[in-house]
């Protein structure tokens, strides 16, 4: 049993360094989106498979079963002495609609990789790694200024981005008394984002010009939690959670670029030019999170739960500093993001030996999202459905999650984009049993 132990911590620790060349790689599309140019980009929906498949919830969820990472505070909830892996992928299917303009585009990345394991007594851990929020867009447009096609000829502008910042985490927590657990994370948040901006001159005689922005930035801060579990029935509880993250000053760097092309009239090329803009600390910073969460169990059999989280972006200058601020002829401002989510599961008969289909445990959720950012003094609110289900693997609590989130963001109205989406989650939860004592040899 040891030697399987070691095998999985080995197998965790793997994934974990694998994932962190592919959670950082530059020109990978993690996430694709028109509102992804503003800011650090789209927010992550953090959280394993399971998380994903129950509407996003977990701050009030205590699941032996399944790693729930969304509050600290939950890692206590667990089987004496074992470990747990948890590995998720996710997949997205995006179709946007602007006026009479049609596009669409598919995504695949790695969503999560955790590992969980006990301390000592009541006292347990937790290591990973996910991605914070994601760049990528590309998109072009022609200018029909009869004057400039006069003057210039054709020119194409085109602006693209990609990258993204990606979350390592190391957390615990602890239960002091029975039902009342407490936890913390450190979090170390890093990567590098690209914004460009071309202009392609149709006529030789003129220039094209390639400008942007590299953001190279990190940041450190912490994840507060607390989950307080009580019986109301013989056969039903309730449990409270509630989960406090601190706001962090970005650190890094702004590089500002231009590139111009050789022309037929010139045909030296110019020097390319570079602006760096150190991040003055307090100058840029991510926003706090506070959530709520309040969850009923049915015993072992079905739970519900309903979270909400408030964070205030008003403050962070996100929206003023160059790099992060306007792009294109879209205005962005930051604002006050909020989410109210809501799930269930349920499994017919966990023991079931006989029918395999009645171990199988169903989920299914919903939520409402409004970003932390406004696109020409409009909200930009999402709300969708997800679908899901944890298929047992072999023994103990081994199991394969696969769900579903189907939904929508923006709207048809002014410069905003109508975007829907169909996006799929895949998570293999590994778990064993530490440091057994063999009876025979």
């Amino acid at each position: 049993m040891l030697k399987g132990t070691i095998k999985n911590i080995l197998l965790g620790l793997a994934m974990v360094f694998f994932a962190l060349p592919a959670a950082a790689q530059d020109e990978a599309y993690g996430s694709y989106s028109p509102y992804s140019m503003y800011g650090i980009g789209d927010i992550s929906k953090f959280g394993s498979a399971y998380n994903r498949s129950m509407g996003g919830t977990g701050i009030a969820t205590r699941d032996k079963r399944n790693v729930n990472l969304l509050n600290p505070a939950a890692v206590t909830e667990r089987d004496p002495q074992s470990f747990m892996l948890d590995f998720s992928l996710a997949q997205g299917n995006r179709y946007y609609a602007q006026g009479d303009m049609r596009s669409s585009n598919n995504t695949f990345n790695i969503s999560n990789v955790a590992i969980t394991f006990p301390v000592w007594k009541s006292f347990a851990m937790y290591a990973g790694i996910t991605p914070f929020s994601d760049i990528g867009y590309k998109i072009s447009s022609v200018d029909t200024d009869p004057i400039i096609l006069a003057t210039t000829g054709g020119v194409l502008n085109t602006v693209e981005g990609y990258g993204g910042l990606s979350k390592l985490y190391v957390g615990g927590g602890f239960s002091p008394f029975k039902g009342f657990s407490l936890g913390g994370e450190f979090q170390y948040i890093f990567g590098e984002l690209h914004k460009d901006n071309t202009f392609s001159m149709s006529l030789s005689s003129f220039r094209s010009i390639k400008s942007g922005y590299t953001l190279n930035l990190k940041a450190m801060t912490g994840k507060f939690g607390a989950q307080y579990a009580f019986p109301v029935s013989n056969k039903a509880s309730v449990v409270l959670g509630a989960t406090y993250r601190l706001s962090a000053k970005l650190k890094g760097s702004v590089d500002r670029f231009e590139i111009q092309t050789i022309s037929s009239i010139n045909d030296s090329t110019p020097s390319p030019r570079t602006y760096t803009d150190k991040l003055s600390k307090g100058k840029v910073s991510l926003a706090g999170e506070m959530g709520f969460g309040l969850a009923v169990k049915g015993g072992d059999k079905w739970t519900a739960e309903l979270n909400y989280l408030r964070s205030d972006w008003t403050s962070t200058g996100m929206d003023k500093v160059t790099g992060f601020a306007n792009v294109g002829n879209a205005v962005f401002s930051a604002s006050q993001a909020q989410s109210i989510r809501a799930g269930m599961s349920y499994v017919p008969n966990r023991n079931d030996i006989r029918y395999y289909r009645k171990k199988i445990t169903y989920r299914a959720g919903t939520y409402w999202d409004k970003a932390y950012c406004n696109i020409d003094g409009k909200a930009l609110q999402a709300f969708g459905l997800t679908f899901g289900a944890t298929f047992p693997v072999y023994q103990l609590h081994n199991g394969l999650t696969v769900g579903v989130d189907i939904g929508q963001r923006g709207a048809l109205d002014g410069s905003l984009v109508r975007e829907r989406y169909i996006n799929f989650s895949i998570g293999l939860n590994v778990h064993d049993i530490w440091f057994i004592k063999q009876r025979y040899d």
